[in-house]
């Protein structure tokens, strides 16, 4: 048997996808190798999870390499609730020893058969049951060599491939949702400053009617109402907000098409945008306005729900 080439010595195609990009965390991969020996087939799936947890199932022959297997899994999947089995299929069944002990199966046998006897049970069939007994069959499982190892690999690089593509596939659509929403929500945003037009002068008449109900018009202090009305209205200002907003839509929209863009960092800005668009609606005192901000949480929520998906 010759030396095992280390997994991390075995790269993914030239041809594979780049690592940082817009990427789900839902994937499958299927990949497969045959030799003459054997069949290797590798099923990678993954869904949704804040870390990696990965279930892999391998056969016992392989498993002194589940830790490198593990190592170049968490390099190139990240992220995401995955689960890798690995099946080989061999050619000759021969391949896979079988070691009969007879003295074991002989006790059983003898036993079992007495024990029909004495029951008067014809039927029972003490050669097969004997057969399946504990320890009675075991299998000699054979080493690993070279050429096996190379390829389980090249399985497991057909498999990852597809497994990235279909990331990337799944991550594109993705991409093109958020964009969508997060477009919705700077749209709102301008009819937020087409209704602040009218909602300063209609908030100063509300007042200033109300003053002369309760007081009377001869009254009403100018300058003290003047006063209070500056001072009242600088507390419903919501420019600041709106530019906040503003920022961070268009950072969420320049983080989308950076190469290095992921799910934490997008989440973190739409945490931001939620915020500003809470204030807008308690500073807002204007039905139209709030009637906006509602329009806007709805995406921004939809928003928060793809982002769970995203690498």
């Amino acid at each position: 048997m010759g030396t095992l080439t280390p997994l991390g010595d075995c790269k993914l195609p030239t041809n594979s996808l780049p690592l940082h990009m817009i990427k789900s965390m839902t994937g499958f991969g299927l990949g497969t190798k045959e030799s003459a020996k054997a069949k290797y087939t590798i099923e990678i799936k993954s869904l949704n999870s804040k870390f990696l947890e990965l279930s892999l199932k391998l056969p016992k022959a392989f498993s002194e390499k589940e830790l490198l297997l593990r190592n170049e899994c968490s390099r190139h999947i990240e992220r995401g609730k995955v689960g890798i089995s690995i099946t080989i299929e061999y050619n000759d069944a021969s391949a896979k020893a079988a070691k009969i002990d007879a003295a074991l199966f002989k006790n059983y046998y003898e036993q079992l058969k007495t024990l029909a006897e004495s029951l008067h049970d014809e039927s029972a069939n003490a050669f097969e049951l004997a057969l399946n007994l504990p320890d009675v069959i075991t299998y000699v499982e054979e080493g690993v060599d070279e050429e096996e190892w190379q390829d389980l690999m090249e399985a497991f690089r057909i498999a990852m491939e597809k497994f990235q593509h279909y990331r990337a596939d799944e991550g594109t659509e993705l991409k093109k949702d958020l964009a969508k929403r997060n477009q919705i929500i700077l749209e709102l945003l301008a009819e937020v400053e087409q209704y602040e037009v009218s909602r300063i002068p209609m908030i100063r008449e509300r007042i200033h009617h109300y003053l002369e109900e309760t007081v009377g018009k001869e009254n009403v202090d100018k300058n003290r109402f003047e006063q209070e009305l500056i001072y009242y209205i600088d507390k419903l200002d919501i420019t600041e907000e709106k530019v906040r907003l503003k920022s961070h839509c268009e950072y969420f929209s320049k983080i989308l098409d950076a190469p290095d863009a992921n799910g934490k960092k997008l989440g973190f800005i739409a945490q931001e945008m939620g915020r500003e668009i809470n204030t807008l609606g308690s500073k807002a005192n204007n039905a139209l306005i709030q009637q906006t901000v509602v329009r806007m949480k709805e995406e921004l929520e939809k928003i928060k729900e793809q982002l769970l998906n995203i690498l």
